[in-house]
């Protein structure tokens, strides 16, 4: 018979015997997963009848059965024999997920709620006491159909689709949240590697496309427009289209039944080149710095933003209607686009063997509504698309937009079947072969929206000139130092946490040519994290701080410790417009009166 064995190393099947000694089947788990130290066999997944080693006890005595799942947990060491971290033990204490990847805390939340729906007494059908319950009042599970079809959810929450598996009698015992996987099998002996044989044992079972049911994110929102508004300027002032990376936070939705939602705070753009049609993505060197920076504020990158905009009317502010249901919603690139993103960031569950299934990253479109104005659209890809992306199996297609296209097996690569079901002109089901493929089947829509009351994790002041957006290559955008000096001028003594509670402006911080700070920021981004004003003061008086007053000084301002004050007859101490200025080249210190460097004679 076969037992699967679900570790955090991943799963794997054994065959054995009702018959077999317990010792002589521990033997073939440990040679199966190249185990050195100790570790032990489950039965049930909290832990629980524990195999004990005995020669004389088989698996009978167990009440192993074909089919049946146990589950391994390594004690001092894991397989090659290195030891287990603590933090990888904290881990295995707190819900076992793969290695390196630790739950949302959303996610844990989530799973210690009831999730059930409760429903007041019907006064026409109910029949008994204000105290009683009956079928019309009595709670419903938060994936009844009749509930999320009356509050128009079109789709269910992930956790609202965990406790639909994990009912009934069972109690999801025989529940796994498998990841699909389109490659052969590595290892397999019986036959030559591929193209000269295959197995039905190492070959990636075909695949039937089918409308995702649940979503991992049931609303995304934008924390307030000006997020919106200064993403979307680029655009206004250039007609090129433009990418943005959104970091946030997941939070429970209340409109939704065990729901989540992402909150977005601030919009990164990376390195990219950009036209009316087209896009690019360049590479980013400072991608991991973003992410440290936002980890250290308590944010996330939780999706990407792109805008899809062609003028219709200028005079009017319109916009065409390109995306509809006659045309596309996502197009075939994009949906790939998506999938590579949700690839690289997987949401971790304790209830798949891999540790994650799916992904919570979102995609956001800007482009068009019927009304010719500029909203967004948000979508998720489907944990199928998300496979076939991972392993290369779906391409876009020439001229049409709205269609994929799977890949035929070669010599270099095997590719299952896909297919998906359409109904003919009679009203019955035919299944077809995914090339070309509709890019529907793929997608589940996500609504997007900004709330009545707007909140700001970081400071906005409209009366303000925000610090310049990252990677743009505009007159009067461009983060440099004397923008640096203009910005920080607008603000007094007393604001130094208002001045530096700017997601770009930290960026630039960490990042700039004459003193990078990155080193030196984990105290401010904490005071900003918590709104720590004594603690933002205290930093502001640091060594390394004090240098980038002697610089701003150099500039003809002056740092936010001396922000420019009004005298008593309420004039304004500001530094002259005349003033020396530092090359950003060399760091040579130049007269006002120039405007080229004196030293390596590059323009100001």
């Amino acid at each position: 018979m076969l037992v699967a064995i679900q570790s955090p190393e991943g799963t794997k099947r054994i065959e054995c015997k009702s018959n077999e000694s317990v010792n002589s089947f521990l033997s073939k788990v440990q040679s199966a997963f190249d185990v050195n130290g100790d570790f032990t066999i489950y039965k049930e997944r909290n832990r629980g009848n524990p195999l004990v080693s005995s020669d004389r006890k088989n698996l009978a005595y167990y009440g192993i059965k074909q089919g049946d799942t146990l589950y391994m947990s390594f004690q001092s060491s894991s397989p090659g024999s290195k030891p287990v971290p603590m933090d990888t033990m904290r881990r295995e204490s707190e819900g076992t997920v793969a290695p390196g990847l630790l739950e949302d805390k959303v996610d844990t939340y989530l799973y210690k709620q009831s999730g059930t729906i409760q429903r007041d007494r019907d006064p026409k059908l109910c029949q008994h006491g204000p105290k009683g319950k009956c079928v019309h009042c009595v709670p419903v599970e938060p994936y009844n159909e009749a509930y999320l079809h009356e509050q128009n959810i079109k789709h269910m929450s992930f956790h609202s689709y965990l406790r639909k598996l994990t009912g009934g009698i069972d109690k999801g015992k025989f529940a796994a949240l498998e990841n699909i996987s389109c490659k052969i099998k590595e290892g397999c002996k019986e036959h030559p590697p591929w193209p000269q044989g295959i197995c039905t044992k190492c070959q990636p079972s075909a695949i039937t496309l089918n409308r995702q049911p649940y979503r991992h994110v049931d609303n995304i929102v934008f924390e307030n427009p000006f997020l919106v508004e200064r993403f979307l300027n680029y655009w206004r002032c250039t007609g090129h289209q433009r990418i943005g990376m959104l970091y946030g936070s997941y939070e429970p939705h209340k409109d939704v039944p065990l729901g989540i939602k992402a909150t977005v705070t601030a919009i990164y753009e990376p390195p990219q080149e950009g036209s009316r049609d087209f896009l690019r993505l360049l590479p980013d060197e400072k991608a991991d710095l973003v992410d440290r920076i936002a980890r250290d504020l308590g944010l996330v990158r939780v999706g990407w933003i792109f805008t899809d905009l062609i003028p219709e009317n200028l005079q009017k502010g319109t916009v065409k209607h390109i995306r509809n249901i006659n045309s596309h919603f996502l197009s075939a690139e994009e949906c790939i686009m998506a999938g590579y993103f949700q690839n690289k960031h997987p949401n971790p569950c304790k209830l798949s063997p891999d540790g994650y299934f799916g992904s919570k990253f979102v995609t956001v479109c800007f482009t068009g509504d019927e009304n010719q104005h500029a909203h967004m659209e948000g979508y998720q890809v489907s944990n199928q698309c998300m496979a076939l992306v991972r392993d290369n199996c779906l391409l876009p297609t020439l001229d049409a937009p709205e269609l994929a296209y799977v890949r035929e097996s070669s010599n270099e690569q095997y590719v299952p079947d896909v297919f998906y079901k359409v109904k003919d002109s009679y009203g019955n089901e035919v299944i077809q072969v995914a090339r070309p493929l509709p890019i529907e089947y793929l997608l589940v829509d996500v609504p997007v929206s900004t709330p009545n009351d707007p909140q700001f994790t970081f400071f906005a002041d409209v009366s303000k000139t925000p610090f310049p957006i990252e990677n743009r290559l505009l007159d009067g955008q461009v983060q440099d130092f004397p923008h640096l000096v203009s910005y920080l001028r607008q603000f007094n003594s007393d604001q130094f946490l208002e001045a530096m509670s700017d997601f770009h402006l930290l960026i630039y911080l960490a990042t700039m040519d004459l003193l990078p700070l990155m080193d030196d920021l984990a105290p401010l981004l904490e005071a900003i994290r918590n709104k720590d004003r004594e603690l933002a003061s205290k930093w502001s008086r640091s060594d390394r701080w004090a240098t980038v007053e002697h610089l701003l000084d150099c500039e003809g301002s002056s740092a936010p410790n001396s922000f420019p004050t009004e005298n008593a007859s309420g004039a304004s101490n500001e530094a002259s417009d005349s003033s020396l200025w530092i090359c950003r080249h060399c760091t040579f210190l130049n007269q006002p009166h120039t405007s080229t460097c004196e030293m390596c004679s590059l323009p100001q």
